[in-house]
């Protein structure tokens, strides 16, 4: 199973990239622990989960081809 990450803001700083595949990674829960091990800065963030552009809550099962935008909080005037 593949998904498409899609990183915006500090996230994108943190990873090095805004864009890529990963495979192999069944839900939100999952995910997030596998980029905390690969991006150890992520454990300290908060930041939102979208999938398929829907903002997500709690762990919500991926399917394949889905797009997870991983979005750092907002903030603005």
């Amino acid at each position: 199973m593949k998904i498409k990450i899609l990183a915006f803001g500090i996230i994108a700083d943190i990873t090095g990239k805004s864009e890529w595949i990963i495979e192999n990674i069944q839900a939100t829960d999952e995910l997030k622990k596998h980029l905390e091990i690969l991006y150890p800065r992520l454990k300290s963030m908060k930041y939102a989960i979208a999938v398929n552009l829907a903002i997500t809550s709690g762990n919500f099962e991926l399917t394949d081809g889905a797009t997870v935008a991983l979005m750092p909080p907002f903030s603005g005037g």
